[in-house]
């Protein structure tokens, strides 16, 4: 028996489950993929929103606020690349600088500090690869931008390291309770004292299982283009373009590991497992950014991709007791700025067990967790002294990102170790860069299939089934 139970291991459901390992609870984290980080945290555009632009008195204004300022120190104990590089919106007319400082306003309401509208000299020589007839840009330094995957794969761990089970590949089928509730799943049943419901996509589905129906989850897909790392970045800060009623608008910004992302467009779709990019959407996005940075290396492109996030029915984040099933916690449609909310959510709903359950914390609690060391950034005697160690590391398998073979035997072999292509792909880069794959996506089939001692024809890309190998080529006919 559980004291809780967690449906759902993307960045909320992982923030939560490390949140209760603080404490003397017997916390189970359920996830029906076989890696955390599949859903929404795996494909979105990995910004820390400052928080100016959530209404205020909302659970998105609040949470948003308040989670912002707890990533310095979650990263420093967890070893998770963030940086504080601050984010515009862009204003090309008067018209838009009126929208400027209604943000502006409406950030100072939520109490986000040091905001400032740049006028055109200012910005451009700030950000020098604008485009030219940028009249201002709303100045928020406190915004960020972070591994969204490493992020939520590090809570996982040190979350396991302080006693969470995680279930992968446990897929929630069915929901009832008498005296508690029992979760019946794809690998039998799972009982539980509470249930926490941070099922992404699938929160209604979830919810409607055990509660009245209360709201609804529709599923926004947006798409994006992956930019190759310059000598030079090509801008210093997030660029947003002035908001409109489907969201945030067009992005272009960098990324933690130094590439520039591209993107999101914004599309309602009734699939909930649909993440394909299409031509015409990619077009629209790259047409749109060009409003941006007019001369933006679109020829750079390494790669694109899609991601889904949970749009609710109630327009705000949903964290609350089912008013009809005691014990069982909605924390749904947490989308935008769901990523930047996250700690402060993950401390909200702690609080709420602590409310019903008297429980001591854990005096031997440890909140770090240190990351797999990337060879290459270390001092040259460690690199040495690795080597010598085990001469693993002295063998680059990825030339685009200059990992070696002793980083991802280390990801395999971790509390929460990889086992697919992408799973290491997640964890230690190797496939990120201008290849994305082409040339050590092999050999990193190989190691893991010798450190799992597998067949490599069973070793998968990425979920459950999306085989890679199916035979020798001569044996094809």
């Amino acid at each position: 028996m559980y004291d809780i139970a967690i449906i759902g291991a993307g960045v909320i459901g992982a923030s939560i489950a490390r949140e209760l390992s603080r404490y003397q609870l017997k916390v189970a984290l359920l996830e029906k993929e076989n890696d955390v980080s599949m859903g929404t945290t795996k494909a979105n555009s990995a910004i820390i929103h400052a928080g100016y632009d959530a209404l205020p008195n909302t659970n998105k204004g609040k949470f948003n606020a308040l989670g912002n300022m707890m990533f310095d120190k979650i990263c420093d104990e967890l070893d998770v690349p963030f940086k504080r590089i601050g984010s515009y919106v862009l204003a090309f007319s008067k018209e838009e600088v009126e929208t400027l400082k209604d943000l502006l306003k409406r950030g100072q309401d939520n109490h986000i500090p040091d905001m400032e509208i740049v006028y055109k000299e200012e910005l451009l020589k700030r950000e020098p690869n604008l485009n030219p007839e940028v009249v201002a840009g709303l100045f928020a330094p406190t915004a960020g931008i972070i591994g969204p995957w490493e992020l939520t794969i590090a809570l996982a761990e040190n979350a396991v390291d302080n006693g969470v089970d995680l279930l992968l590949n446990h897929q929630v089928n069915d929901i009832n309770k008498d005296e508690h509730f029992v979760l019946e799943t794809n690998h039998g049943s799972i009982e539980a004292k509470f249930v926490i419901n941070c099922a992404g996509v699938y929160a209604d589905k979830i919810h409607n299982m055990i509660a009245k129906e209360s709201f609804k989850i529709d599923a926004w897909k947006g798409q994006y283009y992956l930019l190759d790392k310059m000598k030079k970045p090509l801008l210093n800060s997030i660029m947003f373009q002035c908001p409109t009623e489907k969201g945030k608008g067009v992005l272009v910004l960098p990324t933690v590991h130094g590439n520039t992302l591209v993107g999101p467009d914004s599309e309602m779709f009734d699939d909930k497992e649909d993440v394909e990019t299409d031509s015409d959407n990619l077009n629209f996005i790259k047409e749109k950014a060009y409003k941006t940075v007019v001369n933006l290396p679109m020829n750079q492109v390494i790669t694109s991709f899609a991601g889904l996030r949970a749009k609710p029915s109630t327009k705000d984040f949903i964290i609350e007791e089912a008013s009809d099933v005691k014990g069982f916690i909605d924390v749904a449609g947490i989308e935008s700025p769901g990523l930047s909310s996250a700690p402060a959510i993950a401390d909200y709903v702690k609080d709420m067990i602590l409310e019903r359950i008297d429980v001591e914390e854990k005096e031997d609690f440890n909140p770090i967790r240190k990351a797999v060391p990337h060879f290459m950034d270390l001092p040259e005697e460690e690199k040495q002294a690795l080597i010598k160690k085990d001469p693993r590391y002295g063998r680059i398998v990825c030339r685009c990102e200059l990992i070696t073979e002793g980083e991802i035997v280390e990801a395999i072999h971790r509390t929460l170790g990889a086992t697919t292509v992408d799973g290491i792909k997640r964890r230690v880069r190797p496939g990120m860069g201008r290849c994305q794959g082409g040339f050590c996506g092999a050999k990193v089939m190989e190691i893991l299939a010798r450190e799992l001692d597998k067949d490599i024809k069973t070793i998968v890309k990425d979920r459950n089934e999306s085989f890679i190998i199916t035979g020798e080529t001569k044996e094809a006919h």
